[in-house]
């Protein structure tokens, strides 16, 4: 599932994206954690309000949430071709 990054007021208006980048990284170690080696997907969206400003928002993602979400984009595809 991927976390929302919009509040709940901002989840009532439209949104027309502009700008998705995405980047892997990987976390080599933490304060608590001497070597973690855990791989993760960074999202970057850059999307218009209803007024044309635009707002960036990012978040992360574990490599398995991030293969989901690139299903669910397929899936969108696939239901759009077919219109």
């Amino acid at each position: 599932m991927v976390p929302s990054i919009f509040s709940p007021k901002e989840r009532k208006e439209n949104y027309q994206l502009v700008d998705f980048q995405w980047k892997l990284g990987v976390a080599v170690s933490s304060d608590s954690c001497r070597s973690l080696n855990h791989p993760y997907v960074t999202v970057m969206l850059k999307v218009a309000d209803y007024s044309g400003q635009i707002v960036s928002k990012s978040f992360e993602m574990t490599i398995p949430q991030f293969q989901n979400f690139f299903k669910q984009f397929k899936e969108m595809a696939a239901v759009l071709e077919s219109v």
